[in-house]
């Protein structure tokens, strides 16, 4: 238990809960037994097993999934900017212009009039400056753009891909249902009897049962001849009696009669996991745990839809979960069950459909899709390393609200690099023309074409603060939540600060060591005035 597996494998003895997030992205552990196939790379989470190896080396599922990494990679080429290729033709027609100029007029001043005015400094310009300074607004908001053709490029997509786990939820198991099936019991009982059994046991849908028992204030009563049966559930004594939790299989194997499949396939429906409860021979009720959808992901789909782009959600999740959790948000088309090369080959397919595509992940799993997508969106703080680095774009905060915001962005990049192509192009022909005309000598021509170069800056750089909804809010760096520990030697806690809040307390050998928050400046001088 606690390692991790090595090879592809069978299962020919034991039995255990295996975390196969790397490979699925599942926020559940999956329990496994002699017969079923692990995977190498993820998790033995309990029980001891012994496994039959069947892929080792390059030909494990773990190696391929960073093949698929690479190669997707090496597909990516980037793309050649309209503005470079204009600017690349005007340097001869210049020279010609200006020769035609000097020779139709027999005036060299003209000629070299027009090679000042012709100069495409505002046309370079144009793309660069329209582009720095959104990527400078995104990182305002928490969203960290890595290049000005994953801004551009967001414009122009019509179908965005999601996956389930830490994208559209949290990726935490929370309580979500309690049930008591006996008339004497209400759901506070129900749920103080398992927490009980729950309480020294490290899987994480006990974790989240003891964690829903403390918020509801709970005194949790310490479980007596506690036994863990890794892939099933749990046993104990306490003060109510003898406590089975677990999954059907294991109470029938207690001999305790389960007649709740109406409530289970509720619960399954739901894409709910559940633990059955029994006391004393009788089942009691029943506990529903589901991964929490995030507040915005709704509202962010909707916008999605408004702005005419399709939305389609690839999960490694059963089905059926996969089906309920997209009705939840409004996403019709759901695709479950899905492996990392899957998802690819699902990416692939659509862009071969002529769709351009956006794939949203934070984990392992996702990264060859996000590398193959046309764009690609990892969550900042939940995801993986390996999806962070394989991804064109960071929300810092995880904010996935933040998606619409980013569409809107690029389009009105579009529209002000356009914009300036087309004011430096007026600007060089109308002086072009003046300069042939002799209405321009070489120092009112250098004028008119820093002036271009000027409003070209300045366009883009109104873009800097444009605003786009409402609802986005910048990161306010100087009202800043910060914890710390601090130590009071006296051996009592006091503290004279307003706007603090004490979070957790240590006692050493030197006084009592406290952890607070409070709100200031992002600055080492700032945190260290407000303590002083």
């Amino acid at each position: 238990p606690g390692e991790s597996v090595p090879v592809d494998g069978e299962i020919i003895q034991g039995s255990s809960s295996l975390d196969q997030s790397i490979m699925t992205g599942e926020s559940l552990p999956i329990d496994k037994e002699i017969g079923d196939e692990v995977f190498c790379g993820t998790m033995n989470l309990y029980g001891a097993i012994d496994i039959k190896a069947t892929s080792l080396g390059e030909n494990s599922s773990l190696q391929k999934l960073i093949d698929l990494v690479k190669a997707a990679d090496e597909k990516q080429a980037p793309t050649q900017r309209i503005a470079d290729k204009w600017a690349t033709w005007l340097v001869p027609v210049a020279l010609f212009i200006a020769i035609a100029a000097w020779l139709f007029t027999g005036n060299i001043e003209r000629g070299v009039t027009v090679l000042v005015v012709f100069c495409p400094c505002a046309l370079i310009l144009a793309t660069p400056t329209a582009i720095m300074a959104a990527i400078g607004q995104a990182t305002k908001y928490g969203v960290l753009i890595k290049s000005g053709e994953a801004l551009e490029t967001l414009g122009g997509l019509n179908t965005l891909v999601f996956d389930k786990t830490g994208t559209l939820t949290y990726g935490n198991l929370a309580v979500s249902d309690i049930i008591s099936l006996k008339d004497d019991l209400d759901e506070m009982d129900v749920l103080k009897i398992v927490a009980s059994c729950e309480k020294l046991s490290e899987h994480p849908l006990a974790k989240a049962i003891v964690e829903k028992a403390k918020e509801a204030e709970i005194d949790i009563e310490d479980p007596q001849d506690f036994k863990m049966y890794p892939g099933k559930g749990v046993s104990c004594k306490n003060s109510f009696g003898h406590v089975y939790a677990g999954n059907s299989k294991f109470l029938s194997e207690n001999n305790l009669d389960v007649n709740v499949d109406s409530q289970l396939n509720q619960l399954k429906h739901e894409g709910k996991a559940s633990i059955i409860i029994a006391l004393n021979g009788e089942i009691i009720g029943l506990i529903g745990l589901s991964d929490v959808i995030r507040e915005d992901s709704k509202d962010m789909i909707q916008d999605l839809h408004d702005l005419g782009t399709e939305t389609i959600l690839l999960t490694g999740d059963n089905t059926e979960t996969a089906n309920y959790f997209a009705s939840q948000v409004g996403i019709g088309k759901v695709y479950g069950n899905l492996l990392p090369q899957e998802k690819l080959a699902w990416i692939e397919k659509l862009k071969n459909e002529g769709k351009k595509v956006c794939m949203i992940g934070d984990g392992v799993n996702d990264a060859p899709a996000l590398k193959t997508a046309d764009v690609s969106v990892a969550m900042g703080s939940v995801g993986s390393d390996v999806a962070i680095e394989a991804a064109d774009i960071a929300l810092l905060g995880d904010d996935i609200g933040k998606i619409p915001y980013l569409k809107k962005l690029s389009n009105s990049t579009l529209f002000t690099i356009k914009a300036n192509i087309i004011i430096s192009m007026a600007i060089n022909a109308a002086a072009i023309v003046c300069s042939v005309l002799g209405l321009l000598n070489p120092v009112t021509g250098a004028i008119v074409h820093n002036a271009g170069s000027c409003l070209v800056v300045l366009n883009a750089a109104l873009l800097y603060d444009r605003k786009f909804d409402d609802s986005i809010k910048k990161i306010d760096t100087e009202n800043v939540e910060h914890s710390h520990y601090h130590f009071h030697n006296d051996g009592e806690h006091s503290h004279s600060h307003d706007g603090i809040k004490i979070i957790d307390e240590i006692k050493t050998d030197n006084g009592i060591k406290h952890m607070h928050i409070h709100k200031h400046a992002l600055n080492r001088q700032s945190c260290e005035t407000y303590h002083n």
